[in-house]
C-alpha cells in the first residue's frame, strides 16, 4: 500500500515524510520544506505534463487547504522532483484530509498510472524522500 503522505504528492502533492527534518514539530507560522522524487513512465510523460498544465481548481484548493505552499514539480531524464513548503502544525492530519477528498482521489487515478517509484524508495513508498543538503533563505 502506498504511504499515505506521498499519495498526496500524486499531483502532489506531492503528494513518506522527507527532506528538511529540522522541525519535527512545526509551530504555527513556521515552514518545513519537503522534497521527493519518483519516476515517470516515458509513454505517459506527455499525459502527465498535460494534466499539470491545466490542474483542476478543486485539487489546487485542497492542496492550499492542507497548508501546502510554494509547491513545484520538476522533470529531468525520466524523474519527477517535487518541492513544497508546509505551513501547518499537523502534517499527518492535513495529509489524511487530502487523501479523504473525493476530487483529489479522482485526480490521483489519472496521475498515479503515469508514475512508478524509484528503485531505492522502499516497500510501500511512492514518492521517495530527498535529503536537503543546502538551503538559502
Amino acid at each position: 500500500m502506498k504511504n499515505l503522505f506521498w499519495i498526496i504528492c500524486l499531483f502532489l502533492l506531492p503528494f513518506q515524510a522527507c527532506c528538511d527534518k529540522s522541525e519535527e514539530h512545526p509551530e504555527e507560522g513556521s515552514v518545513t520544506r519537503y522534497g521527493s522524487v519518483i519516476r515517470v513512465k516515458p509513454e505517459k510523460l506527455a499525459e502527465y505534463k498535460a494534466l499539470h498544465a491545466n490542474p483542476w481548481p478543486g485539487v489546487n484548493k485542497m492542496i492550499r487547504e492542507c497548508n501546502i505552499r510554494n509547491y513545484s514539480i520538476y522533470y529531468r531524464d525520466g524523474y519527477l522532483f517535487s518541492y513544497f513548503e508546509y505551513t501547518g502544525t499537523d502534517l499527518e492530519a492535513d495529509m489524511q484530509k487530502m487523501a479523504a477528498d473525493s476530487l483529489t482521489r479522482e485526480w490521483w487515478k489519472l496521475t498515479d498510472p503515469c508514475q512508478y517509484p524509484v528503485e531505492s524508495a522502499g516497500e510501500g513508498v511512492w514518492w521517495a524522500d530527498m535529503e536537503e543538503v543546502y538551503h538559502l533563505d
